[in-house]
């Protein structure tokens, strides 16, 4: 009763998790924020939303921030099953939390983090490429940034079917950013339905890593 009940006040609180929140890493205070119609999940202390958020990132990383849309996050609290059509996460290297890292490290870690991924496709048509794909894989489709302390891809991969034969696929962004001497690795996820995920996809992750820019700026 008490777990429901602090649940359903963090929904009709939600609005104020729009606040940024401070986390300490190391000797540094750094301040995120989840973007508008997101909520970040940590404070639910949910086991099944911490395995899902897990399983997005390698288990060397610390998870500062896993949020669902404010729609999925209200089915969860009541109940029902999310759509998990989008959702974002946002993670540190622990091997690094307490390091202040300089502009040489940060791009040795960027470069070996995306090594596996090998060079961008870059298809004309994202869903045609991904069908031909197994199931599962990760494919790097383009770099879309790559700056002395930002580095952006997209990727993509195609998942089991859930109705059928009707194809899913999944797109994120993984944006590794050095702020203040901290590596965050910043993570924007949709389903690919139509083009419009893809442009969704796109502009949220340059907002988004804009603002922890923004506000963690010295």
């Amino acid at each position: 009763m008490r777990t429901w009940l602090a649940a359903m006040l963090l929904v009709l609180g939600a609005p104020a998790w729009a606040a940024p929140f401070a986390v300490r890493l190391g000797g540094e205070r750094m301040v995120l924020d989840a973007p508008p119609g997101f909520a970040d999940t940590l404070e639910l202390a949910s086991p099944r939303l911490r395995e899902l958020a897990e399983s997005l990132t390698s288990a060397s990383n610390r998870i500062l921030l896993f949020a669902l849309t404010d729609a999925d996050l209200r089915l969860f609290s009541g109940g029902d099953s999310p759509a998990l059509h989008r959702y974002l996460l946002l993670a540190t290297p622990r091997a690094l939390e307490r390091d202040s890292v300089g502009l040489s490290r940060f791009r040795d870690y960027a470069t070996e983090s995306v090594r596996t991924l090998g060079a961008a496709a870059q298809p004309a048509d994202i869903g045609a490429f991904l069908s031909a794909q197994p199931i599962g894989r990760a494919m790097l489709l383009r770099e879309l940034r790559r700056e002395p302390q930002a580095v952006s891809l997209l990727i993509g991969t195609r998942l089991p079917p859930r109705f059928g034969d009707t194809p899913q696929y999944l797109l994120f962004t993984t944006t590794q950013l050095l702020l203040r001497g901290k590596v965050l690795g910043v993570s924007v996820y949709s389903g690919l339905d139509d083009a419009a995920d893809a442009a969704w996809l796109l502009d949220m992750t340059q907002r988004w890593t804009d603002e922890l820019q923004r506000l963690n700026a010295r």
